[in-house]
């Protein structure tokens, strides 16, 4: 959903932290049974939690041989042709610099399509892998940004590019045989593509108003003049999302909120424009997808920070049953062409996602990874528990809190609070090693979904609009509080930390209170007016949302620099970490280095780490193991 969603995604990491596993019921807030604290917890270290191996992608091929998955085990992701019982991965590619990425097998041979951009910069072009091995660029250039659009019904595909303006994006229809390309879609009113249907007739957009408004418009690329009809006409703000076509092309499927504080699933018929009610749940909606055969559908909640995925038989409406599985979310349910082979990756807080394969009617789905290192016992790490807390105005915050096995009454541990990116993100359950390695070190983690998060009704998601580094950093400090009740956490001894988004509201907590011991700031916006200024060419098509949930420089520059800590360094008493990636396109490096000299000007401690060789998030295994040792000897010297 754009207006929910993507201003999440637009100013959120890459790779910081997992998600999506069911938490405990109950949040510990007193005494706990003592473990003896020397030697019942064995504490890990940095290599070893990032020893860790993150898989990605889980297509199955033509015949059902094979899965086409990332993995960074060399360190960089790369590609790998893996067989259905686990047993030979075949490398598809070689980096040793820039990440790859699965996008899709062919539907008919083992060709294949991944992307990747170049040094962190997400200007993502398409590559086409050729049975030989042999790769070619499928949307060369210096300065664009392309991505996959599905597949069409005689195995031709869609690309978006921005190639042609760099503010919004096209669409293009590619041969499967030549990789010839014909412009079918020329974008120039600002529209978002967010989906084709699989006999190419139709196209779905989205446009926004602002960040709590939005229409959905339809396009028949076959009528003699293709024009934008309006499918979501209302009054007021209300928000909607594409879930994606059915796999027959007659029904559009999308998620609005103007009937809920949720977001309800709604079809609209290509036959007869009739719009009806498909699915609802007392918690947003995220996605709505199916198989290829059309024989199973797949849904997924966002149920209080966690994904709950139902799969269900289409003829019968019966839900299918799956095998005896350890607990767990699942992530990524693929089905084979034939839906005789069932993939998905199954994640927790204390393990990271593996990878199964399930043949249909088996007693049992197989494992075909072991992504922690073995040096690593999950029984020892920790899992979260949900809690909520009040803020300065009573409103209740949801976050997720992690109790050290150390922890207890009498042996208090230090604490953090973690805050996500966005504005709009989520803090959700499911493995991180970030938060994993410091929990297992002896730090409680309290991450905080302060107003403005997704995932909690709109009402909560828009109390933060235009009250950035205000309300929501109130929610921070009362998170502080909230910590300090606890009988097994050292009340004196409590930082802040979060990157994107988080790394703002982390440097605003040390530049406009006095309530933190540090702050670990993760390339964070220090400076909104240039932020808003300086957004790349491509969110062009969300910049109204963006004003109106954070402001107009044009406008709202006072006010922007009121909350920017880059205009209020000498405020900034306690130590700061400061991480960055030189190639981030967001938060750009000089917000970073002109922070860290105001901090410096005012003789205070603050320590550096830039890495050339990343974007917005880290996705080189050695960058995240030195952050992590930076993160750790920092709170080790300062808290």
């Amino acid at each position: 959903m754009l207006s929910r969603l993507t201003l999440a995604l637009l100013l959120s990491s890459v790779i910081l932290t997992g998600c999506d596993k069911a938490p405990p019921p109950a949040a510990p807030t007193g005494n706990t049974a003592e473990p003896s604290v020397s030697t019942a917890i064995p504490q890990y270290s940095a290599e070893q939690f990032f020893a860790t191996k993150t898989y990605l992608g889980n297509d199955i091929n033509h015949n059902a041989s094979a899965l086409l998955v990332a993995s960074d085990e060399s360190g960089v992701f790369n590609l790998y042709r893996v067989s259905l019982d686990g047993k030979d991965w075949q490398p598809l590619t070689q980096s040793v610099s820039d990440p790859a990425f699965p996008v899709s097998w062919f539907p008919n041979d083992d060709r294949l399509l991944y992307t990747a951009d170049q040094g962190g910069n997400e200007l993502n072009h398409i590559y086409l892998r050729e049975l030989d091995g042999t790769v070619r660029d499928l949307t060369p250039g210096d300065k664009l940004k392309a991505a996959f659009a599905g597949w069409h019904d005689d195995d031709s595909f869609f690309i978006t590019s921005n190639e042609r303006d760099a503010r919004f994006f096209d669409l293009y229809h590619y041969n499967a045989t030549d990789y010839s390309r014909t412009l079918i879609y020329e974008n120039n009113d600002g529209y978002s593509i967010d989906a084709v249907s699989k006999n190419g007739r139709y196209l779905a957009l989205s446009k926004e108003r602002n960040n709590a408004d939005n229409n959905l418009f339809l396009i028949d690329l076959q009528a003699k003049k293709p024009i934008a009809t309006l499918l979501t006409e209302h009054d007021g703000n209300i928000s909607h999302n594409v879930y994606g076509f059915t796999p027959d092309s007659s029904t559009l499927l999308f998620g609005t909120d103007g009937n809920s504080e949720f977001v309800e699933a709604y079809s609209y018929s290509l036959a007869n424009g009739e719009t009806s009610p498909y699915s609802r749940a007392d918690w947003d909606i995220s996605f709505i997808y199916f198989s290829d055969d059309s024989k199973y559908q797949v849904q997924g909640i966002n149920a209080d920070a966690s994904t709950l995925i139902s799969i269900t038989e289409q003829q019968s409406g019966q839900s299918l049953q799956l095998p005896p599985l350890p607990a767990g979310d699942l992530r990524g349910v693929t089905f084979s062409a034939d839906s005789q082979y069932l993939s998905f990756y199954l994640n927790a807080d204390n393990s990271p996602s593996n990878l199964y394969v399930w043949k249909l009617g088996d007693g049992q789905a197989q494992r075909l990874t072991q992504a922690l290192d073995s040096s690593i016992d999950e029984a020892k790490l920790v899992q979260s528990s949900v809690v909520r807390y009040n803020s300065f105005d009573d409103l209740a915050i949801p976050a997720l809190l992690y109790q050290p096995k150390q922890a207890s009454a009498t042996a208090k541990v230090p604490a953090l609070i973690w805050i996500h990116g966005g504005p709009g993100g989520q803090s959700r359950t499911g493995y991180s090693p970030v938060i994993q390695h410091l929990v297992n070190q002896g730090y409680a983690v309290l991450a905080v979904n302060n107003r403005g998060s997704s995932g909690y009704g709109k009402t909560f998601f828009h109390l933060d609009d235009l009250r950035h580094g205000e309300d929501d950093l109130q929610d921070i400090v009362y998170g502080k509080k909230y910590l300090q009740s606890l009988d097994w956490v050292a009340a004196d001894r409590i930082g802040v930390m979060g990157g994107s988004y988080g790394g703002y509201l982390t440097m605003a907590a040390m530049a406009f209170t006095d309530e933190f011991k540090l702050g670990i700031n993760i390339f964070g916006v220090t400076n909104w007016v240039r932020t808003l200024e300086s957004i790349p060419p491509w969110w062009e098509a969300f910049r109204e949302s963006l004003y109106a949930e954070l402001g107009d420089p044009a406008v709202d520059g006072e006010r922007l620099r009121r909350i920017s800590p880059l205009f209020h360094g000498d405020k900034v008493k306690k130590p700061v970490l400061v991480v960055q990636g030189a190639n981030d396109p967001r938060v750009l490096q000089v917000e970073s280095d002109e922070m860290v000299a105001a901090i410096r000007a005012n003789n205070v401690p603050v320590e550096y780490v830039l890495f050339p060789d990343e974007g917005h998030g880290f996705l080189k295994k050695s960058n995240r193991i030195t952050a992590q040792q930076a993160y750790l000897k920092f709170l080790q010297q300062y808290l």
